[in-house]
Protein backbone atom coordinates (compact mmCIF):
# COMPACT_ATOMS: atom_id res chain seq x y z
CA UNK A 1 0.00 0.00 0.00
CA UNK A 2 3.39 2.34 1.07
CA UNK A 3 3.39 2.67 -3.45
CA UNK A 4 -0.39 3.51 -2.87
CA UNK A 5 0.51 6.12 -0.65
CA UNK A 6 3.60 7.70 -2.33
CA UNK A 7 1.11 7.90 -5.95
CA UNK A 8 -1.91 9.92 -3.94
CA UNK A 9 1.17 12.23 -2.28
CA UNK A 10 2.73 12.92 -5.41
CA UNK A 11 -0.55 13.89 -7.43
CA UNK A 12 -1.74 16.39 -4.48
CA UNK A 13 1.71 17.61 -5.03
CA UNK A 14 2.02 18.00 -8.67
CA UNK A 15 -1.58 19.23 -8.42
CA UNK A 16 -1.25 22.28 -6.27
CA UNK A 17 2.26 23.34 -7.89
CA UNK A 18 1.01 22.87 -11.25
CA UNK A 19 -2.31 24.53 -10.41
CA UNK A 20 -0.44 27.21 -8.69
CA UNK A 21 1.86 27.57 -11.45
CA UNK A 22 -0.74 28.18 -14.18
CA UNK A 23 -2.99 30.14 -12.09
CA UNK A 24 0.38 32.84 -12.30
CA UNK A 25 0.04 32.56 -16.35
CA UNK A 26 -3.90 32.64 -15.97
CA UNK A 27 -4.39 36.00 -13.66
CA UNK A 28 -1.73 38.15 -15.44
CA UNK A 29 -2.83 37.50 -18.53
CA UNK A 30 -6.02 38.15 -17.09
CA UNK A 31 -4.74 41.37 -15.76
CA UNK A 32 -3.33 42.35 -19.71
CA UNK A 33 -7.02 42.04 -21.18
CA UNK A 34 -5.50 38.61 -23.07
CA UNK A 35 -8.15 36.24 -23.29
CA UNK A 36 -8.11 33.18 -21.67
CA UNK A 37 -9.76 29.87 -23.90
CA UNK A 38 -8.70 27.08 -21.79
CA UNK A 39 -7.17 26.65 -18.22
CA UNK A 40 -6.20 22.85 -17.96
CA UNK A 41 -4.97 20.43 -15.13
CA UNK A 42 -2.89 18.08 -16.56
CA UNK A 43 -1.58 17.35 -20.43
CA UNK A 44 -3.83 15.05 -23.40
CA UNK A 45 -7.16 14.64 -23.87
CA UNK A 46 -9.78 16.26 -21.62
CA UNK A 47 -11.38 14.08 -19.61
CA UNK A 48 -14.54 16.83 -18.02
CA UNK A 49 -14.15 20.71 -18.67
CA UNK A 50 -16.58 23.44 -17.59
CA UNK A 51 -17.44 26.95 -18.97
CA UNK A 52 -16.74 29.90 -16.76
CA UNK A 53 -17.17 34.10 -16.90
CA UNK A 54 -17.66 36.27 -19.59
CA UNK A 55 -14.86 34.82 -21.88
CA UNK A 56 -16.47 31.56 -21.43
CA UNK A 57 -13.00 30.23 -19.93
CA UNK A 58 -13.19 26.16 -20.21
CA UNK A 59 -11.54 25.12 -17.14
CA UNK A 60 -10.66 21.28 -17.60
CA UNK A 61 -8.81 18.26 -16.45
CA UNK A 62 -7.45 16.23 -18.90
CA UNK A 63 -6.05 12.52 -18.68
CA UNK A 64 -2.09 12.57 -18.35
CA UNK A 65 -1.53 14.41 -15.01
CA UNK A 66 1.69 15.66 -15.57
CA UNK A 67 1.84 19.07 -15.78
CA UNK A 68 -0.89 21.75 -17.09
CA UNK A 69 -1.11 24.62 -19.58
CA UNK A 70 -2.96 28.24 -20.21
CA UNK A 71 -4.38 28.38 -23.82
CA UNK A 72 -5.00 32.23 -24.59
CA UNK A 73 -6.30 33.07 -27.52
CA UNK A 74 -2.82 33.71 -29.68
CA UNK A 75 -3.01 33.63 -33.75
CA UNK A 76 0.05 31.69 -33.86
CA UNK A 77 -1.87 28.34 -33.43
CA UNK A 78 -5.50 29.87 -34.96
CA UNK A 79 -4.30 32.25 -37.48
CA UNK A 80 -5.36 35.78 -37.55
CA UNK A 81 -7.87 35.69 -40.30
CA UNK A 82 -9.58 33.28 -37.94
CA UNK A 83 -9.90 35.67 -34.78
CA UNK A 84 -12.71 38.52 -34.86
CA UNK A 85 -12.17 41.46 -35.11
CA UNK A 86 -13.04 42.90 -32.39
CA UNK A 87 -11.25 39.93 -30.11
CA UNK A 88 -7.42 40.91 -32.15
CA UNK A 89 -6.70 43.68 -29.41
CA UNK A 90 -6.98 40.61 -26.63
CA UNK A 91 -4.72 38.34 -28.75
CA UNK A 92 -1.13 37.19 -26.91
CA UNK A 93 0.77 38.41 -29.62
CA UNK A 94 -0.82 41.97 -30.10
CA UNK A 95 0.50 42.73 -26.60
CA UNK A 96 3.71 44.97 -26.07
CA UNK A 97 6.62 43.00 -25.28
CA UNK A 98 6.70 43.95 -21.65
CA UNK A 99 2.97 42.18 -21.11
CA UNK A 100 4.33 39.19 -23.02
CA UNK A 101 7.22 39.05 -20.51
CA UNK A 102 5.08 39.63 -17.26
CA UNK A 103 2.14 36.77 -18.37
CA UNK A 104 5.42 34.15 -19.23
CA UNK A 105 7.30 35.18 -15.95
CA UNK A 106 3.94 35.11 -13.66
CA UNK A 107 3.68 31.14 -14.03
CA UNK A 108 7.93 30.58 -11.67
CA UNK A 109 7.22 33.89 -9.82
CA UNK A 110 3.94 31.72 -8.13
CA UNK A 111 5.35 28.85 -7.75
CA UNK A 112 8.23 31.38 -5.55
CA UNK A 113 4.87 33.25 -3.93
CA UNK A 114 3.85 29.62 -2.27
CA UNK A 115 7.19 28.63 -1.18
CA UNK A 116 7.51 32.13 0.74
CA UNK A 117 3.68 31.81 1.62
CA UNK A 118 4.23 27.96 2.93
CA UNK A 119 7.78 28.91 4.55
CA UNK A 120 6.00 31.69 6.76
CA UNK A 121 3.17 29.84 7.76
CA UNK A 122 5.47 27.51 8.84
CA UNK A 123 8.37 29.49 10.67
CA UNK A 124 5.46 31.24 12.34
CA UNK A 125 3.49 27.99 13.46
CA UNK A 126 7.17 27.09 14.47
CA UNK A 127 8.88 24.08 12.73
CA UNK A 128 10.34 21.21 15.69
CA UNK A 129 13.58 19.66 14.13
CA UNK A 130 16.71 18.22 15.90
CA UNK A 131 19.36 20.47 17.32
CA UNK A 132 22.46 21.38 15.54
CA UNK A 133 24.50 19.19 18.34
CA UNK A 134 27.03 17.02 16.95
CA UNK A 135 27.82 13.50 17.27
CA UNK A 136 31.00 11.79 17.56
CA UNK A 137 33.41 12.66 15.32
CA UNK A 138 36.01 10.00 13.99
CA UNK A 139 39.68 11.33 15.02
CA UNK A 140 40.77 11.40 11.27
CA UNK A 141 37.90 13.08 10.12
CA UNK A 142 38.53 16.66 8.94
CA UNK A 143 36.00 17.73 11.22
CA UNK A 144 37.90 16.77 14.32
CA UNK A 145 41.08 17.67 13.13
CA UNK A 146 39.50 20.91 12.92
CA UNK A 147 38.58 21.26 16.41
CA UNK A 148 34.93 19.71 16.68
CA UNK A 149 34.14 17.69 19.55
CA UNK A 150 31.44 15.27 20.33
CA UNK A 151 28.26 17.34 21.55
CA UNK A 152 29.09 20.59 20.40
CA UNK A 153 25.99 22.97 19.23
CA UNK A 154 26.24 24.73 16.18
CA UNK A 155 25.29 28.41 16.67
CA UNK A 156 26.25 29.85 13.26
CA UNK A 157 27.66 29.37 10.23
CA UNK A 158 30.16 32.45 8.40
CA UNK A 159 28.08 34.48 11.22
CA UNK A 160 24.41 33.42 10.20
CA UNK A 161 22.49 31.84 12.95
CA UNK A 162 21.50 28.49 12.90
CA UNK A 163 18.18 27.12 14.86
CA UNK A 164 18.53 23.66 14.01
CA UNK A 165 20.30 21.18 12.18
CA UNK A 166 18.45 21.52 8.84
CA UNK A 167 19.34 24.98 8.84
CA UNK A 168 22.75 24.05 9.83
CA UNK A 169 23.20 21.57 7.05
CA UNK A 170 21.77 23.73 4.31
CA UNK A 171 24.26 26.52 5.29
CA UNK A 172 27.28 23.69 4.87
CA UNK A 173 26.06 22.60 1.49
CA UNK A 174 25.73 26.29 -0.05
CA UNK A 175 29.30 26.68 2.02
CA UNK A 176 30.51 23.08 0.06
CA UNK A 177 29.49 25.26 -3.08
CA UNK A 178 31.94 27.90 -1.98
CA UNK A 179 34.70 25.83 -1.74
CA UNK A 180 36.40 27.54 0.46
CA UNK A 181 37.09 27.62 4.42
CA UNK A 182 33.97 28.23 6.81
CA UNK A 183 33.57 29.29 9.98
CA UNK A 184 31.66 27.80 12.46
CA UNK A 185 30.15 29.29 16.07
CA UNK A 186 30.34 26.92 18.72
CA UNK A 187 28.50 26.20 22.32
CA UNK A 188 31.00 23.59 23.76
CA UNK A 189 29.70 21.83 27.34
CA UNK A 190 33.16 20.19 28.78
CA UNK A 191 34.67 20.02 32.29
CA UNK A 192 36.14 23.42 31.63
CA UNK A 193 32.92 25.23 30.92
CA UNK A 194 31.29 27.62 32.90
CA UNK A 195 27.81 26.97 33.27
CA UNK A 196 25.57 27.67 30.04
CA UNK A 197 29.08 26.40 28.12
CA UNK A 198 31.60 28.16 26.13
CA UNK A 199 31.69 30.24 22.76
CA UNK A 200 34.39 28.69 20.55
CA UNK A 201 35.05 29.76 17.13
CA UNK A 202 36.22 26.65 14.27
CA UNK A 203 37.50 27.18 10.91
CA UNK A 204 36.43 24.21 8.30
CA UNK A 205 38.40 23.75 5.45
CA UNK A 206 36.29 22.77 2.04
CA UNK A 207 38.47 22.84 -0.44
CA UNK A 208 39.30 19.61 -0.56
CA UNK A 209 35.26 18.84 -1.16
CA UNK A 210 34.19 17.93 -3.91
CA UNK A 211 30.31 18.02 -5.21
CA UNK A 212 30.86 14.93 -7.42
CA UNK A 213 32.08 13.32 -4.71
CA UNK A 214 29.60 11.35 -1.79
CA UNK A 215 26.46 12.43 -3.44
CA UNK A 216 27.31 15.86 -1.92
CA UNK A 217 27.04 14.82 1.23
CA UNK A 218 28.99 17.55 2.62
CA UNK A 219 28.46 16.58 6.53
CA UNK A 220 29.28 12.86 6.32
CA UNK A 221 32.06 14.37 3.68
CA UNK A 222 33.36 15.76 7.21
CA UNK A 223 32.60 13.28 9.42
CA UNK A 224 29.58 14.80 10.91
CA UNK A 225 26.12 13.91 11.92
CA UNK A 226 23.80 14.22 14.70
CA UNK A 227 24.15 13.90 18.48
CA UNK A 228 22.71 10.15 19.88
CA UNK A 229 21.84 9.54 23.14
CA UNK A 230 24.51 7.97 25.19
CA UNK A 231 22.29 5.40 27.02
CA UNK A 232 22.58 2.20 25.05
CA UNK A 233 19.33 -0.39 26.67
CA UNK A 234 18.04 -3.56 25.53
CA UNK A 235 14.54 -3.38 24.34
CA UNK A 236 13.95 -7.35 23.37
CA UNK A 237 15.63 -10.09 21.99
CA UNK A 238 15.07 -11.64 18.25
CA UNK A 239 15.40 -15.64 17.92
CA UNK A 240 18.01 -16.97 18.75
CA UNK A 241 20.37 -13.90 20.40
CA UNK A 242 23.20 -14.41 21.37
CA UNK A 243 22.73 -11.74 23.93
CA UNK A 244 20.12 -13.35 25.78
CA UNK A 245 22.03 -16.38 25.42
CA UNK A 246 24.49 -15.27 27.65
CA UNK A 247 22.46 -13.76 30.17
CA UNK A 248 21.34 -10.40 28.98
CA UNK A 249 17.95 -9.10 30.16
CA UNK A 250 15.26 -6.32 29.14
CA UNK A 251 16.49 -3.23 30.43
CA UNK A 252 19.95 -3.68 30.83
CA UNK A 253 22.34 -0.90 29.76
CA UNK A 254 25.55 -1.82 28.39
CA UNK A 255 28.33 0.47 28.74
CA UNK A 256 31.40 -0.47 27.83
CA UNK A 257 32.72 -2.88 25.51
CA UNK A 258 36.20 -4.50 25.93
CA UNK A 259 37.08 -2.08 28.63
CA UNK A 260 36.05 0.70 25.97
CA UNK A 261 33.34 3.20 26.49
CA UNK A 262 30.84 3.89 24.20
CA UNK A 263 29.36 6.85 23.30
CA UNK A 264 25.74 5.89 21.42
CA UNK A 265 23.94 3.19 20.07
CA UNK A 266 25.59 3.93 16.62
CA UNK A 267 28.95 3.52 18.12
CA UNK A 268 28.06 -0.10 20.22
CA UNK A 269 26.22 -1.17 16.53
CA UNK A 270 29.55 -0.38 15.05
CA UNK A 271 31.69 -2.39 17.60
CA UNK A 272 29.20 -5.39 16.98
CA UNK A 273 29.18 -5.54 13.60
CA UNK A 274 33.03 -5.43 13.38
CA UNK A 275 33.57 -8.68 15.33
CA UNK A 276 31.71 -11.51 13.90
CA UNK A 277 32.19 -14.10 15.93
CA UNK A 278 34.78 -12.85 18.22
CA UNK A 279 33.54 -13.24 22.34
CA UNK A 280 33.37 -9.22 23.61
CA UNK A 281 33.47 -8.19 27.09
CA UNK A 282 30.29 -6.29 27.58
CA UNK A 283 30.01 -4.03 31.21
CA UNK A 284 26.42 -4.08 32.06
CA UNK A 285 24.58 -2.05 34.55
CA UNK A 286 21.93 -3.71 36.05
CA UNK A 287 19.82 -1.01 38.42
CA UNK A 288 22.44 -0.46 40.46
CA UNK A 289 24.39 -3.17 39.77
CA UNK A 290 27.42 -3.18 37.45
CA UNK A 291 29.06 -6.78 35.93
CA UNK A 292 30.97 -8.39 32.93
CA UNK A 293 29.75 -10.76 30.92
CA UNK A 294 30.90 -12.43 27.33
CA UNK A 295 28.97 -12.34 24.23
CA UNK A 296 29.95 -13.85 20.69
CA UNK A 297 28.04 -11.89 17.93
CA UNK A 298 26.99 -14.26 15.20
CA UNK A 299 28.25 -13.94 11.57
CA UNK A 300 25.50 -12.80 9.06
CA UNK A 301 25.60 -10.78 5.63
CA UNK A 302 24.72 -7.95 4.95
CA UNK A 303 25.05 -5.71 2.05
CA UNK A 304 27.79 -8.21 0.68
CA UNK A 305 29.83 -8.23 3.77
CA UNK A 306 30.06 -10.76 7.05
CA UNK A 307 29.13 -8.32 9.97
CA UNK A 308 28.28 -9.29 13.72
CA UNK A 309 25.30 -9.15 15.41
CA UNK A 310 23.62 -9.86 18.56
CA UNK A 311 19.81 -10.08 17.33
CA UNK A 312 18.75 -7.41 19.73
CA UNK A 313 16.43 -4.69 19.82
CA UNK A 314 17.70 -1.75 21.51
CA UNK A 315 15.91 1.18 22.67
CA UNK A 316 15.95 4.36 20.67
CA UNK A 317 16.09 7.72 22.82
CA UNK A 318 14.44 10.50 20.74
CA UNK A 319 16.70 13.56 19.36
CA UNK A 320 17.65 16.87 21.76
CA UNK A 321 14.24 18.74 19.69
CA UNK A 322 14.35 22.57 19.19
CA UNK A 323 11.27 24.57 17.48
CA UNK A 324 12.59 27.12 15.08
CA UNK A 325 10.07 29.77 15.05
CA UNK A 326 9.43 33.78 14.40
CA UNK A 327 7.26 36.86 14.68
CA UNK A 328 5.07 36.91 11.23
CA UNK A 329 7.33 39.47 10.18
CA UNK A 330 10.46 37.75 10.82
CA UNK A 331 8.68 34.82 9.57
CA UNK A 332 8.30 36.26 5.78
CA UNK A 333 11.80 38.16 6.29
CA UNK A 334 13.09 34.60 6.51
CA UNK A 335 10.67 32.86 3.97
CA UNK A 336 12.09 35.06 1.47
CA UNK A 337 15.84 34.75 2.74
CA UNK A 338 15.31 30.84 2.18
CA UNK A 339 13.65 30.91 -0.95
CA UNK A 340 16.14 33.04 -2.56
CA UNK A 341 19.08 31.07 -1.32
CA UNK A 342 17.25 27.54 -2.58
CA UNK A 343 17.02 29.25 -5.74
CA UNK A 344 20.42 30.56 -5.90
CA UNK A 345 21.84 27.17 -4.92
CA UNK A 346 19.93 25.16 -7.30
CA UNK A 347 21.00 27.35 -10.17
CA UNK A 348 24.70 27.06 -8.91
CA UNK A 349 24.55 22.88 -8.57
CA UNK A 350 22.72 22.84 -12.49
CA UNK A 351 26.26 25.26 -13.55
CA UNK A 352 28.25 22.45 -11.95
CA UNK A 353 26.85 19.82 -13.49
CA UNK A 354 26.97 21.26 -16.85
CA UNK A 355 30.16 22.05 -16.19
CA UNK A 356 31.38 18.82 -15.16
CA UNK A 357 31.91 19.50 -11.49
CA UNK A 358 28.92 18.28 -9.75
CA UNK A 359 27.44 14.64 -10.76
CA UNK A 360 24.39 14.03 -12.79
CA UNK A 361 23.23 11.68 -10.18
CA UNK A 362 21.79 14.79 -8.35
CA UNK A 363 18.74 15.32 -11.34
CA UNK A 364 16.05 13.56 -9.82
CA UNK A 365 13.03 12.16 -12.01
CA UNK A 366 9.54 11.83 -10.53
CA UNK A 367 9.45 8.28 -8.85
CA UNK A 368 12.08 10.09 -6.33
CA UNK A 369 9.85 13.06 -5.62
CA UNK A 370 7.04 10.24 -5.60
CA UNK A 371 9.10 8.89 -2.79
CA UNK A 372 9.53 11.85 -0.82
CA UNK A 373 6.12 13.29 -1.33
CA UNK A 374 5.14 9.76 0.47
CA UNK A 375 7.28 9.93 3.28
CA UNK A 376 7.08 12.96 3.82
CA UNK A 377 3.14 12.90 3.97
CA UNK A 378 3.40 10.14 6.79
CA UNK A 379 5.83 12.07 8.95
CA UNK A 380 3.45 15.12 9.21
CA UNK A 381 2.29 17.77 7.77
CA UNK A 382 5.07 20.18 8.45
CA UNK A 383 6.93 18.06 6.80
CA UNK A 384 5.19 17.38 3.92
CA UNK A 385 4.18 21.04 3.57
CA UNK A 386 8.08 21.81 3.65
CA UNK A 387 8.79 19.36 1.02
CA UNK A 388 5.96 21.46 -1.16
CA UNK A 389 7.82 24.10 -0.82
CA UNK A 390 11.16 23.31 -1.76
CA UNK A 391 9.77 21.19 -4.57
CA UNK A 392 7.69 24.72 -5.39
CA UNK A 393 11.19 26.44 -5.57
CA UNK A 394 12.64 23.77 -7.95
CA UNK A 395 9.70 24.18 -10.50
CA UNK A 396 9.93 27.94 -10.39
CA UNK A 397 14.00 27.42 -11.22
CA UNK A 398 13.69 24.61 -13.78
CA UNK A 399 10.97 26.86 -15.64
CA UNK A 400 13.41 30.00 -15.57
CA UNK A 401 16.34 28.20 -17.21
CA UNK A 402 16.72 29.44 -20.71
CA UNK A 403 15.34 26.42 -22.68
CA UNK A 404 12.92 26.75 -25.31
CA UNK A 405 9.57 25.14 -25.18
CA UNK A 406 10.00 26.09 -21.07
CA UNK A 407 8.85 29.74 -19.82
CA UNK A 408 12.86 30.39 -19.75
CA UNK A 409 12.69 29.97 -23.49
CA UNK A 410 10.02 32.39 -24.14
CA UNK A 411 11.43 35.15 -21.60
CA UNK A 412 15.20 34.82 -23.78
CA UNK A 413 12.70 35.59 -26.95
CA UNK A 414 11.38 38.43 -25.67
CA UNK A 415 14.37 39.65 -24.18
CA UNK A 416 16.00 39.67 -27.31
CA UNK A 417 13.29 41.26 -28.90
CA UNK A 418 13.63 43.82 -26.02
CA UNK A 419 16.98 44.20 -27.37
CA UNK A 420 16.76 44.21 -30.83
CA UNK A 421 13.23 45.99 -31.34
CA UNK A 422 11.92 43.28 -33.51
CA UNK A 423 10.54 39.72 -32.65
CA UNK A 424 12.49 36.57 -33.46
CA UNK A 425 11.68 34.88 -36.59
CA UNK A 426 9.30 32.24 -36.35
CA UNK A 427 12.04 29.97 -38.42
CA UNK A 428 14.64 30.39 -35.21
CA UNK A 429 11.96 29.61 -32.50
CA UNK A 430 11.00 26.39 -34.35
CA UNK A 431 14.53 25.15 -34.37
CA UNK A 432 14.82 26.36 -30.61
CA UNK A 433 11.99 24.42 -29.66
CA UNK A 434 13.14 21.00 -31.32
CA UNK A 435 16.64 21.58 -29.96
CA UNK A 436 14.83 22.46 -25.99
CA UNK A 437 12.41 19.48 -26.96
CA UNK A 438 15.23 17.47 -27.04
CA UNK A 439 17.13 18.65 -24.27
CA UNK A 440 14.07 17.85 -22.19
CA UNK A 441 14.04 14.33 -23.30
CA UNK A 442 17.59 13.64 -22.28
CA UNK A 443 17.22 15.80 -18.82
CA UNK A 444 14.13 13.15 -18.31
CA UNK A 445 15.73 10.03 -19.08
CA UNK A 446 19.17 10.82 -17.05
CA UNK A 447 16.31 11.30 -14.24
CA UNK A 448 14.85 8.09 -14.96
CA UNK A 449 17.25 6.18 -14.45
CA UNK A 450 18.76 8.12 -11.50
CA UNK A 451 15.54 7.04 -10.21
CA UNK A 452 15.49 3.73 -11.04
CA UNK A 453 19.23 3.15 -9.72
CA UNK A 454 17.96 4.90 -6.51
CA UNK A 455 15.03 2.73 -5.41
CA UNK A 456 15.62 -0.43 -7.37
CA UNK A 457 18.35 -1.74 -4.81
CA UNK A 458 19.18 -4.18 -7.79
CA UNK A 459 20.21 -1.53 -10.00
CA UNK A 460 22.05 0.19 -7.29
CA UNK A 461 23.94 -3.16 -6.82
CA UNK A 462 24.73 -3.06 -10.47
CA UNK A 463 26.17 -0.05 -10.15
CA UNK A 464 28.23 0.35 -7.36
Amino acid sequence: MIWLQNALAFLVTLGILVSIHEFGHYIVARWCNVKVLRFSLGMGKVIYSKRLGKDQTEWAISILPLGGYVKMLDAREMGAENIAASELPREFCQQSVWKRIAIVSAGPIANFLLAIFLYTILFVHGVPEPAAKLRVIPDTSIAYQAGLRYGDLITAVNGQQVQGWTEFRWKMMQAGLAEGNTLLEVLRIDGTAQEGGKNVSIEIPLKQFNSKDADSDILNFLGLNLARSREIILKGFLPESPAFLAGLQVGDRIVEVEQKPLLDVIDFVQVVNANPSKPLKLLVQRRQEKFVLEVTPVSQESNGKTVGALRVELQVAPLEMTVVQANPLQAFAKSVEKTWDTSIFSLKMIGKMLTGNASLKHVTGPLTIADYAGQTSRTGLITYLSFIAVISISLGVMNLLPIPVLDGGYLLYYSLEVLTGKPLHDRYIEVGKQAGLFLLLMMMAIAFFNDIVRLIPYFGRLMS
